[in-house]
């Protein structure tokens, strides 16, 4: 079974309770947990807060490498079989769909990186702007266009990049491909709430994260050697806090600008789930038990996943 949703709203949660009654494992689908030494920032669940319930596919790469989205989606699938042969319920938790969409549907792994062919897409993001990117890519891939914002650089690199080295689009690879888990039925949670309660929560996660030293985590990380250009350096809240650290804002407008971006991002997400035909949608916070009640209805309802 999966817990997915937007930020904030108590995935984790909701996945270590149903995996504590269902004797299930936590199998992680958030692009930013994968990655070692970026804990508080990413709002890892600490061990101690766990309740005993094994998770995988947590801090399982470096921070400088490149591990993609089919990367994962293999790596997922190889971890949701061991589960099951140990009779145990995987339930896979987080919020990017990006990485549900390739465990569940497939993705085409295609070429490998040309940084010849990406300096030029960057360079010309540069000087038109990175949708500029984007309207290359509706003429001639349009299910992508559709499917990646008009600023997600990285990811219309990609699509224009297998274009450019294939012939092929990236929509066109895609219906080729085969599901990594055709064996599973997985039923699927979906957490939803109100803006105004995202904000408010992110407010609070952001005030906890910085008691708990996520600005000393991005000194300790960047002491540690690893580049400013490494993957989890651009997520959210360490992009803001080494725009901090080389003084674009202060400390209260870094904390209020997270907050802001965390509401574009849970939007974001929440439009992405909702293309997502298996969620069935609860409202609610993860934490609580009326929510935990629907969930377990639902699953009952439906017989409990493989």
């Amino acid at each position: 079974m999966a817990v997915l949703g937007p930020t904030a709203t108590g995935k984790s949660a909701l996945g270590i309770r149903l995996a504590r009654t269902y004797g299930g494992e936590v199998v992680n689908c958030d692009s930013t947990a994968v990655y070692r030494r970026f804990d508080i920032g990413t709002d890892k669940v600490p061990v101690e807060e766990q309740g005993g319930i094994p998770h995988h596919l947590v801090d399982v790469v470096e921070p400088t490498a490149v591990y993609s989205a089919a990367q994962y989606a293999r790596d997922a699938a190889t971890r949701i079989r061991e589960i099951s042969a140990r009779g145990r319920l995987p339930v896979l938790v987080g919020g990017t769909g990006f990485y549900f969409r390739a465990l569940i549907e497939g993705l085409f792994d295609g070429p490998g990186r040309d940084d010849a062919v990406r300096a030029r897409l960057h360079a010309r993001a540069v000087r038109h702007g990175v949708e500029h990117l984007h309207r290359i890519l509706h003429r001639v891939d349009p299910p992508s266009a559709a499917r990646i914002m008009p600023r997600d650089e990285k990811r219309l690199i990609r699509a224009l990049e297998v274009w450019l080295l294939t012939g092929q689009t990236l929509s066109a690879h895609f219906a080729e491909t085969r599901p990594p888990l055709p064996e599973y039925d997985v039923c699927v949670v979906g957490l939803r709430l109100p803006s105004e309660d995202i904000a408010a929560r992110v407010a609070r996660r952001v005030d906890a994260q910085w008691q708990r030293g996520v600005v000393q985590e991005v000194h300790d990380n960047l002491a540690a050697g690893i580049p400013r250009d490494a993957n989890p350096f651009g997520g959210l809240v360490y992009r803001q806090i080494l725009e901090m650290l080389d003084g674009v804002r202060d400390d209260a407008e870094t904390r209020a600008l997270i907050v802001r971006e965390n509401r574009h991002y849970a939007r974001r997400q929440l439009i992405w789930f909702r293309k997502e035909p298996r969620v069935i949608w609860l409202n609610g916070a993860g934490e609580r038990d009326d929510t935990f009640d629907a969930a377990r209805a639902l699953i009952e309802a439906h017989g409990v996943c493989r």
